[in-house]
């Protein structure tokens, strides 16, 4: 038996996984995040360690639309070949990779350092600048650090009062959604979301609320919340004086937004957003929550900053009872932008721009800090470059699945079609690696051991619980024979430990510093959260006596509010939104190959109200045709009373004609580099059973 964790979300459920005869048995653990529960992806994990179409040695692509098998000697030749020779002819920064938030830290780490090293490109970046990277860098300039909850989650057991704006962590996440017994059973939750989701109907259990805005209309209504807050005197004045900066300011930008002002431009009553500040303010025990929902649009940071100025006006950041933070998505979101998958960053959160840490990194490296590339491109327009002078001419894909996760994905799939060389990772052909040269099979979660670091900053080990299929290898193995192969004969390493352990090394002193953590802690037992020095304890609570900022204290940050990007509401059009649903996980390319939950959700449908559906003529279960100028899709529609009547919500799981994120736009935040996924303008037509719609591959 081996003592693991959950595969999907960044809950990191603990789990344990005992083989047998009949396959791998799955029974949760007791860790704090789940107590021993799973949700139905969680139970099921398994299932996908033998999916039948499983890539298990390399293949080449045969110039007949197929692949042929071949050696790992001689795919690592091929690779090594043409990455030597895209940079003589192109320069280091024609070759970009591109990684994801479900790899180990080790594997996270050692990705940056290939790139930066082996490579010598600055072209890196990875899927989460799809998810957390808002979130991120609001968190960095108003509180000085990003760690997703900076307290451990079982703080909200004994908590009041919830303000979660953009998430529906009860089916994203359903074991957290233990932790808000008190709180819904106090009518203290607060739900902002504009779908009556599962989470949002949780608020019924004992008079919370829901609050429903126009899509795209967040920050202004927490400008609103703020504004209210200030008028009717419900901040804290002492924790104001005593531990944030720029508060004048701040309540002059948000003057303007009276309720009114507010209930005209989100469509929330101004009965129920006075309620929810009071509610906020009345005792003890608030915290504020944001997720996806409220970040993936093009004023992302600016929205998740608004929030935290709530939190902050309040008084509710680094005290023990309460508190401000974010939900991290993907397994290892937080852990795979610590160590150098982000295009700007190194190793413990470092910016590559600093001098001092490119000093310290390039120590631990064993190189000279000139040899290491300045920041690349994030992640929309590293794949927007592709094509365009300058722009890069090979891709690495580790952990991740573009084709159907980013935006304007059929645009996407046309550039990786231009690359001269794409090369996955990946454990099957998903729709990524169908388009690549070199597919590379690698090994899955149970398979491997290593690190991650959940959605509280603490770091867990993973355990490897069965053998890989023969011809499979490990991420860190590739990445060590392909830079044997273009000259870095030493530095680089296939054991997860000895990875981590220089990942100490190299994080030691920067914000995210692991330096005192080691196996050994983590296979003792010890919680360990980062920050955590060599010879200094770990930090659940990195706020509790001070913010990591040039003056000690939190920054309100006044931000305006522009709208989405996208025109929305214009005559035939409906806003489309996008998320996730309970039995599927970010590109489905695991959870599409779990016969249980393919069976329970075999396809994308479309959610429109059936007022709206009637107008347009759209029976419930009839296909239906979405479009506008960046592509279209076909699905069936289903009648549901519980989104706006403006509004359509899509999940974006599937693949091909499915694809939600053929209909997004790449319009991305100024500060976080994040697209817009959350708004999209589109038409929706009744079509015909039989009316077969191409969108092209």
């Amino acid at each position: 038996m081996a003592e693991t964790h959950c595969p999907y979300c960044a809950l990191q459920c603990g789990m344990n996984l005992t083989p047998g005869a009949a396959g791998v048995e799955v029974a949760g653990r007791e860790f704090p995040t789940n107590r021993g529960g799973l949700c139905r992806k969680g139970w099921t994990a398994a299932a996908v360690l033998g999916t039948p179409d499983r890539v298990t040695e390399p293949l080449i692509a045969d110039g007949r639309g197929g692949f042929a098998a071949a050696s790992w000697d001689m795919a690592l030749d091929l690779i090594a070949e043409r990455l030597i020779k895209l940079r003589s002819s192109y320069g280091a920064d024609a070759n970009g990779v591109f990684g994801g938030g479900g790899l180990t830290n080790e594997k996270a780490y050692l990705l940056g350092k290939f790139a930066r090293v082996a490579l010598g490109t600055a072209m890196i970046d990875y899927n989460g600048r799809f998810c957390m990277s808002s979130a991120a860098a609001a968190a960095n300039r108003g509180l000085g650090l990003d760690r997703g909850l900076p307290f451990p989650v079982t703080d909200l057991d004994q908590a009041g009062q919830l303000l979660l704006l953009g998430s529906n962590v009860a089916d994203t996440m359903p074991p957290f959604v233990q932790h808000l017994d008190g709180i819904r059973a106090g009518g203290g939750l607060i739900v902002v979301d504009p779908r009556r989701s599962a989470t949002a109907d949780l608020t019924a259990d004992g008079g919370g609320l829901h609050l429903q805005p126009v899509p795209g209309t967040d920050l202004a209504l927490l400008l609103g919340m703020i504004r209210i807050a200030i008028a009717e005197d419900l901040v804290d004045h002492d924790y104001l004086v005593a531990r944030t900066e720029g508060f004048e300011a701040l309540a002059r930008s948000v003057a303007a937004w009276h309720p009114a002002r507010t209930q005209t431009v989100t469509g929330v009553p101004a009965s129920l957003i006075r309620q929810a500040v009071r509610l906020l303010a009345s005792r003890a025990g608030s915290y504020v929550i944001t997720g996806r929902g409220v970040e993936q649009h093009a004023d992302g940071t600016d929205t998740a900053t608004a929030a935290i100025n709530l939190a902050l006006v309040l008084g509710l950041v680094g005290r023990p009872d309460s508190g401000y933070g974010t939900l991290t998505g993907q397994g290892n979101g937080q852990g795979g932008r610590e160590h150098g998958q982000k295009a700007d960053q190194l190793p413990g959160y470092r910016m590559i721009t600093d001098p001092t840490a490119r000093a310290a990194v390039a120590e631990v490296w064993g190189v000279p800090a000139d040899r290491l590339p300045g920041p690349g491109l994030p992640a929309v327009r590293l794949l927007a470059s592709i094509g365009e002078p300058g722009g890069i001419r090979s891709l690495l894909v580790h952990g991740s699945n573009p084709v159907v996760s980013a935006p304007r994905s059929l645009a996407v799939a046309e550039r990786l079609r231009r690359l001269d060389f794409l090369v996955v990772s990946d454990f099957v052909l998903s729709e990524t690696a169908r388009l690549a040269d070199v597919v590379l099979p690698v090994t899955q979660w149970a398979e491997e051991d290593g690190t991650l670091t959940n959605l509280e900053g603490r770091v867990i080990r993973r355990r490897a619980a069965v053998t890989p299929p023969a011809g499979v290898r490990s991420e860190l193995w590739i990445l060590t024979e392909l830079a044997r192969r273009l000259g870095e004969t030493t530095g680089f390493s296939a054991d997860p430990e000895t990875v981590f352990d220089e990942l100490r090394r190299a994080s030691a002193g920067g914000r995210a510093d692991y330096s005192g953590i080691s196996y050994a802690r983590l296979d003792q037992g010890e919680a360990c959260y980062w920050p955590y020095p060599e010879g200094g304890r770990s930090t659940p609570r990195p706020f509790t006596d001070g913010f990591p900022t040039p003056s000690g204290r939190a920054k309100l940050i006044t931000v305006e509010y522009r709208g989405p990007a996208d025109r929305l509401h214009r005559r035939g059009e409906l806003v489309l939104i996008t998320g996730r649903l309970l039995e599927h996980y970010q590109s489905g390319a695991q959870t599409r190959r779990v016969p249980e939950l393919a069976a329970a959700r075999p396809e994308a449908m479309l959610e429109i109200h059936p007022a709206t559906a009637s107008a347009l003529g759209i029976g419930d279960g009839e296909p239906v045709r979405l479009h506008n100028d960046r592509g279209e899709c076909r699905v069936r529609a289903v009648y549901s009373k519980a989104i706006r009547r403006d509004t359509v919500f899509l999940p974006f799981h599937f693949p091909d004609r499915q694809r939600a994120n053929l209909l997004t736009t790449e319009e991305t935040d100024p500060v976080s580099g994040m697209p817009e996924f959350k708004v999209a303008s589109v038409r929706v037509e009744r079509v015909a059973a039989d009316d077969h719609v191409e969108v092209g591959e």
